[in-house]
């Protein structure tokens, strides 16, 4: 029934028809519901049943466990400061919907966590499929192509690399400013070569720091500050570094039950999409391992040279903490290996990755006032991947002529 009422309306969208210049929106949801229906059949072409819509819904069900702790995290996080009475419950709707939906704020009940949490994630979520939605539907029009799938994409990554009370205002200025700045404005999906979603998030991280950084902004309660793990370590005293993680264990930073933005505190959740991105050959594994062997060598590097106790809790905090800390997971799997604005080649792919990954624990240590150093270094990353790329492909011709003699 769905698909008669679909090809019904096409006369109506297609070249001639009266609602010509809507075509890209009954694409979009056409080609949302159904697979094309002009497909490449000849013997003479090259068939792959991953085009782009296939790629770009892997990874959003990918970001499935990194969904879930977003809002099972968010509200365990809110409701044990309400348990231990180190903030009361926020007025407003949410308390409303909680009450309304029979919950308590107890901490130890997975249901209470979970509607909490989403109650926090959702009109995040929504507001930037909304805003970003209407930038992407807005250029299409205009230039007359079709509404591409990696908005989906930026839509779901961007509301995981924000804390749960940024005002919803600033979420769609931060994703408009991906969407038209990060990429639009260079053709559009292809085309940028900076992560739209990292773009807003460094967007929103400069342009409002106090509602994105700092030690109040990340449980969902009123009179409770709590620093994240990164945090607690970027203020700490010289010379200490577990001391600085009282409130944590490494087994908590790797689960995810910690203060931090929604979707990066779970290195487990992370390391599952991991799976999906590989198994499916979406993400690239040299990227993340280069990230990673570039964040293992350069702890060890500064600790070396620290002068001991003497030394900020950064500088000689274990390469093991590195990996669990902040967004280092969730960036190294969701946002170093866009296809779009990674490097392209094989061995650029190392380069690019070991660049992140020393960048990553650079920022960390030399500049505590940017502890998350991910955000930063993947951005770097992106704009020199045009160039590792280059001198990777002119080695190879390099090597080639040398080897013909021509």
């Amino acid at each position: 029934m769905l698909r008669k009422i679909l090809d019904q309306l096409h006369p109506a969208f297609s070249k001639g028809g009266s609602l010509e210049r809507l075509f890209p929106l009954y694409e979009a949801a056409d080609t949302f519901l159904y697979s094309p229906a002009d497909v490449t059949r000849g013997a003479s072409h090259v068939r792959d049943g991953m085009d782009l819509k296939r790629m770009m819904t892997l990874v959003v069900l990918a970001l499935g466990p990194c969904f879930f702790m977003a809002m099972h995290n968010t509200g365990y996080q809110a409701n044990l400061a309400i348990e231990n009475g180190l903030g009361s419950a926020a007025d407003g709707w949410r308390e409303s919907a909680v009450e309304l939906l029979g919950c308590a704020h107890d901490p130890a009940n997975f249901v209470d966590n979970l509607v909490l949490g989403a109650l926090f994630f959702l009109p995040i979520y929504l507001v930037t499929v909304v805003a970003g939605g209407f930038w992407e539907a807005l250029f299409s029009l205009v230039r007359k192509h079709d509404i591409n799938e990696g908005f989906l994409v930026t839509s779901a990554l961007f509301p995981l690399t924000l804390p749960p009370t940024i005002p919803l205002w600033q979420v769609a200025i931060g994703i408009s400013f991906g969407v038209v700045i990060g990429k639009e404005v260079f053709g559009g999906t292809g085309k940028n070569f900076l992560n739209p979603a990292l773009t807003a998030r460094a967007f929103l991280y400069f342009a409002y720091p106090a509602a994105i950084t700092g030690m109040t902004v990340w449980t969902g309660v009123d009179g409770f500050s709590g620093a994240t793990p990164l945090g607690a370590l970027a203020s700490a005293e010289a010379g200490t570094t577990i001391s600085a993680l009282t409130d944590y264990s490494w087994w908590d930073c790797f689960l995810g039950y910690t203060q931090g933005s929604m979707g990066e505190t779970s290195t487990l959740a992370c390391l599952l999409g991991a799976v999906v991105l590989i198994a499916t050959g979406v993400g690239s594994w040299r990227i993340m391992l280069g990230v990673v062997l570039g964040a293992l060598l350069t702890p060890g590097l500064f600790y070396i040279g620290s002068g001991g106790d003497t030394a900020s809790s950064l500088m000689i905090l274990s390469p093991h903490w590195h990996f669990v800390l902040g967004g280092f997971a969730f960036g190294t799997v969701f946002m170093a290996t866009d296809p779009v604005s990674a490097a392209m080649t094989d061995l650029g792919r190392w380069w690019y990755g070991v660049l992140i990954g020393v960048m990553t624990v650079l920022i960390r240590v030399i500049n505590p006032a940017f502890p998350e150093g991910i955000m930063l270094a993947i951005l770097l990353g992106n704009t020199m991947a045009p160039l590792i790329d280059y001198f990777v492909i002119q080695a190879n011709i390099k090597r080639r002529m040398a080897r013909y003699g021509a």
